[in-house]
């Protein structure tokens, strides 16, 4: 796979792809400007040759914007061909795809290319059909192991190769090509940055929860404006989705003033978790579309977060109470807390007996009596109850103690209700609306 990037964005560019290909194979090596993965032990487990060409190609030209692509048995006659501009060199013969190629698509050819073009030598073929003992002398042996190399699949095997390891840890610098005083425009230059995070955690089968993106103050800095600044960035769940990454670190640096001109990055994963891979799903939603493609609650949450402040966005919490008014309350949203309304929350948490209502009044609305009969917009008509609740009794916690019996009433004009007597007042009965039904 040979990338289209300058040399100043070689590097960072090809550490990147090379993490990206180790979750196709572990056999992952660079050489110029293209990186090198061997796939014979990993077509089975992708579907076969076809499938796995198709994915390789569909994801490397989408998140890395690979130039040319080939296959072939050899790992230089794959890097032949790239440069080459030939894709197939697995179904058809290799030897005479690559007699056909330039002399620059090999290094240690190309080296030699003044000469061999005097000798009336354009091609590779052109090369192999000069004797070998004159062509290794007046040459050297590295012309004709790279030849062997790239023709013959028994010599390539028989090489050692230096594949790329996997950093347990992530943490890259970036030089900046030049002065950056705008926060937002370090965006763009954390790009590449967090292709290679994307493609590390992919390597991991992990998902990232904390990460910082730190810059450096150019050399010509105000004295008092200090050696640099940093951005410290949550998630609600562990992820790899670089898209994700990308708008939330766009919502925190639009949110962000240079003290001083930048002239480096550097991002560092600080905490990451397991993430399994998800299969394929066997069912659609409804609509057709792949529930995959939709936002989830979590992404929305942070990205609002970021954009409106942590303050703005709210989220209900459980609370060990049985009063219904006491039972959750309303705190700023947290990336590391659970999604609202987790059904193990829900299922730990106290619960007022009988039928629970949609909405809650607050503070409860007192009714009216008549012949000891409570009335809302009319008598009322209890349906079920009592439902006895007492609790707060130990003083401690807003709303103090409470006594009550719970009802299920109907209202001839407002519908299903639920009301309740206190019971600190029988000697003068007193009922309340406390909620009503949706």
């Amino acid at each position: 796979m040979r990338s289209p990037r300058t040399a100043e964005a070689l590097v960072p560019h090809l550490q990147g792809l090379a993490w990206w290909a180790l979750r196709f194979s572990p056999r992952v090596t660079r050489q110029g400007e293209a990186v090198l993965v061997e796939l014979g032990a990993s077509l089975r487990l992708f579907g076969g040759l076809k499938a796995l060409h198709a994915r390789v190609k569909a994801q490397a030209q989408a998140e890395f914007e690979v130039q040319a692509l080939a296959w072939a048995p050899t790992r230089l006659g794959a890097l032949a061909l790239a440069r080459g501009g030939v894709v197939n060199g697995l179904t058809r013969p290799l030897a005479p795809l690559l007699d056909r190629l330039p002399l620059h698509v090999l290094e240690a050819v190309q080296a030699h290319r003044p000469m061999l073009a005097r000798l009336g030598c354009r091609r590779l073929g052109e090369v192999r059909a000069l004797p070998r003992t004159a062509l290794a002398r007046r040459f050297g042996p590295e012309l004709l192991a790279a030849l062997d190399q790239a023709y013959d699949p028994a010599v390539d095997a028989a090489q050692a190769h230096v594949w790329e390891p996997l950093p347990e840890t992530f943490a890259v610098a970036l030089e900046l090509p030049w002065r950056v005083e705008q926060a937002q425009a370090l965006l763009a230059h954390a790009q590449p940055l967090l292709q290679q995070l994307s493609a590390w955690l992919a390597a991991r089968h992990q998902g990232v929860l904390r990460l910082t993106l730190a810059w450096q103050h150019d050399a010509f800095r105000p004295r008092d404006s200090g050696e640099g600044g940093a951005i410290a960035l949550a998630t609600a769940a562990p992820t790899r989705d670089l898209a994700h990454l990308n708008r939330l670190l766009a919502e925190h640096l639009a949110r962000t003033t240079l003290a001083a001109p930048a002239g480096g990055l550097r991002l560092q994963a600080d905490e990451v978790h397991p993430l399994p891979d998800a299969s394929t799903a066997l069912f659609l939603d409804d609509d057709g579309g792949d529930p995959a493609a939709r936002e989830p609650l979590h992404q929305l949450l942070e990205r609002l977060a970021a954009r409106l402040g942590p303050e703005r966005v709210r989220q209900p919490v459980l609370q060990a109470d049985h009063r219904p008014e006491c039972l959750q309350q309303w705190q700023a949203w947290r990336p590391e807390a659970p999604a609202p309304g987790s059904p193990r929350d829900w299922a730990e948490a106290p619960h007022p007996p009988g039928v629970q209502p949609t909405w809650l009044l607050d503070p409860p609305l007192r009714l009216g009596v008549r012949h000891d009969q409570p009335q809302h917009q009319g008598p009322l008509r209890l349906l079920a109850g009592p439902q006895r609740l007492a609790t707060g009794w130990w003083g401690a916690g807003e709303g103090g103690a409470v006594q009550r019996d719970y009802y299920l009433a109907h209202s001839p004009r407002a519908g299903l209700l639920w009301v309740y007597l206190d019971r600190r007042t029988l000697d003068a009965p007193e009922w309340y609306l406390h909620g009503v039904f949706a």
